[in-house]
């Protein structure tokens, strides 16, 4: 029987009901400590590697550092979430939701970006050079499509349990906005690659095969509970939904931020190299 939780994500039913075995309860745990280990590390390798690139690309790095600061920190609150949520019952041998503690929420991802979405895509616009778009055009449209899909989203995580109408109807709103992003990120990748080197065309092509593959491991992540059928039977409405949850979102940030920052730094330095910049020099 469904206990009455509200508006809770759907991880904290899974803890009141059947709980949740060691391995799944850990496997979570280490996923979340890899997601801010992860932004942590990446934050010292874009400070170091600022200087190799030519300085009017450099802002693009200065973004990816406070994505990894934000990242880091808003995912280290998520784990310390997951922590106090549950309690083991050794009686049981599961962990249970605690009811003495705060529900597990997955509003933290959302805040995080909500910080981080707008100046992912920012960071593009500092990198290639756009030949037929206006910069301001371009940027307020993925301020605006970007904010917006985060804000619907994290409207509709509240209702996946409580309220699927509510729950699929956000995230309906919320896809339109995805799909925004996902057509002018397009634009400007294919305006991008005009005037580059070969090489520096093949980065690109990487950057948006890279996007595309993490930017829909979201929608996923979302839908996670209901994949396997609607409603408590379904077979994704379990423990193995919640772990298959969190690794699906822990694997679209690593890529969505870590990946897609070395890479944007990749071409920088393929760019800078080739206009003449010489970062040994800075380094000496």
């Amino acid at each position: 029987m469904t206990p009455q939780l509200g508006n809770a994500n759907f991880e904290n039913y899974i803890g009141a009901t059947d709980g949740y075995s060691e391995m799944a309860y850990q496997m979570v745990a280490h996923l979340l400590t890899l997601g801010y280990a992860v932004m942590f590390a990446a934050l010292i390798y874009f400070i170091l590697t600022l200087r190799y690139v030519a300085p009017r690309f450099r802002m693009s790095n200065i973004l990816s550092v406070v994505v990894m600061v934000s990242a880091g920190l808003l995912l280290y609150s998520q784990s310390e979430n997951w922590k106090s949520s549950f309690v083991y019952d050794a009686d049981a041998g599961v962990y249970l939701l605690n009811a003495g503690g705060d529900l597990f929420n997955n509003g933290y991802r959302y805040l995080n970006w909500l910080i981080d979405v707008p100046m992912l895509l920012f960071q593009m616009l500092f990198v290639i050079t756009l030949t037929k778009s206006s910069f301001s055009s371009v940027r307020n449209q993925f301020w605006f499509s970007g904010v917006g899909m985060i804000v619907t989203g994290y409207i509709g995580q509240y209702y996946e349990v409580s309220n699927l109408t509510a729950f699929f109807v956000w995230g309906a709103i919320s896809t339109v906005f995805f799909f925004h992003v996902l057509y002018l990120m397009n634009k400007i990748i294919k305006e991008g690659k005009e005037g580059l080197e070969e090489s520096g065309k093949k980065v690109l092509s990487t950057i948006w095969i890279i996007f595309l593959i993490s930017w829909f491991l979201y929608p996923g992540a979302y839908l996670m509970p209901y994949l396997g059928g609607l409603g408590e039977d379904g077979l994704l409405f379990n423990e193995s939904g919640v772990v298959g949850r969190q690794m699906t979102y822990t694997a679209a940030d690593i890529i969505s931020k870590v990946i897609y920052g070395v890479l944007l730094g990749v071409l920088a330095q393929k760019i800078s190299t080739k206009e003449g910049y010489d970062y040994t020099k800075q380094l000496g």
